[in-house]
């Protein structure tokens, strides 16, 4: 917080001292002061504004941004000089001229860039060739989904393409982590950094170390999220709530718990199982299993075959927050009787 109150107070000094310059350089220069005072430091405000905007577009949107851009200035132009020609409009053609060109080339500056893949598509129409300009397709991983560590899994069997960027930040909060007074969160910090030091060792997909940081934020998620809007990035992270943000502000996310789970097998009622029913449910008579991917399996009437195999029927399956859940009962086979009989 304090970071960012420095750099928010060096704005207002930045635009402080530029007025003050305009109002001293038109003073000597015999002119009124007040009004290049307030211009310049105008300017100097606006400059900020577009610097921090420009900042979080690609270089594609860039480009189709200044198509625009020149476009609208030219149709101002084309619009402006016929204007110009009316007499009582001459004393201020210069104003009028100017005001045309920004309001113009700013729409076609926007509209372009709303609508940067339709015109990409019509230039390459065109003109028969494709339009494009290669960008970096990069995946940038907060500190959720190092620490998990499948990332690197995904990334040696090729489910995960582009380049990986790990910003400084993240670095930092892992090796924070890794240096807290709590044991647990050490093992985390510590396997955080041993999955950073895989990452660079695979030699797969390429690793670039970020140093971009955006002190005017200090929460690690909200600077993810500025990243990922400055170099056209997607976000990789296992934090449900992070995705939320981030999808609420147009940034594509990845979240590897939400591929896990849709890698787990499709279960309809009916289909049949073979589980080891390892403890007693919440409800009497019911046993509780889980499946190689860590579904748990809740049997009704398992309690009697605790630490042993059955099979069983597909009840129902019900999808929650945190995974799903099948219900199923005991399938009356030969089988399962020699297992209950046995355990008597």
């Amino acid at each position: 917080m304090k970071t960012k109150k420095i750099y928010i107070l060096y704005k207002i000094a930045s635009i402080i001292l530029v007025g003050i310059a305009c109002y001293d350089i038109a003073k000597k220069l015999g002119f009124s002061p007040l009004m290049p005072a307030v211009v310049g430091g105008g300017i100097t405000t606006l400059i900020i504004i577009v610097k921090q905007r420009l900042n979080q577009l690609s270089v594609r949107k860039l480009v189709v941004g200044g198509i625009g851009f020149g476009g609208g200035a030219l149709l101002g132009n084309l619009i402006a000089y016929p204007i110009l020609l009316v007499p009582f409009l001459k004393p201020f053609a210069s104003f009028l001229l100017i005001s045309i060109n920004i309001i113009f080339a700013g729409i076609g500056f926007t509209v372009f860039l709303k609508r940067d893949d339709e015109i990409s598509d019509f230039i390459a129409h065109i003109s028969g060739k494709k339009f494009y300009i290669e960008e970096k397709k990069y995946k940038i991983l907060d500190t959720s989904v190092i620490i998990d560590g499948r990332i690197a899994d995904l990334c040696e069997n090729g489910f995960i393409g582009g380049t990986l960027v790990i910003p400084r930040f993240v670095l930092a909060e892992l090796q924070q982590i890794a240096d807290s007074s709590s044991s647990t969160k050490r093992i985390r910090g510590r396997r955080g950094l041993d999955i950073v030091k895989k990452l660079q060792d695979q030699g797969i997909i390429p690793v670039e170390i970020l140093d971009k940081d955006f002190p005017e934020t200090q929460e690690v998620d909200a600077k993810l999220i500025q990243l990922a809007k400055s170099i056209g990035g997607e976000i990789v992270t296992n934090d449900h709530n992070l995705k939320k943000v981030a999808k609420i502000q147009d940034v594509k996310v990845l979240n590897i718990n939400e591929i896990a789970t849709a890698l787990k097998p499709i279960l309809l009622p009916g289909e049949n199982l073979t589980i080891n029913v390892l403890k007693e449910g919440e409800n009497p008579n019911q046993g509780v299993a889980y499946l190689e991917d860590g579904t748990m399996v809740v049997v009704e009437g398992g309690k009697n075959y605790i630490g042993k195999k059955m099979e069983v029927s597909v009840t129902s399956v019900l999808q929650t927050s945190t995974g799903k859940m099948i219900f199923t009962e005991a399938v009356k086979n030969e089988t399962n009787k020699k297992k209950n009989k046995k355990k008597r």
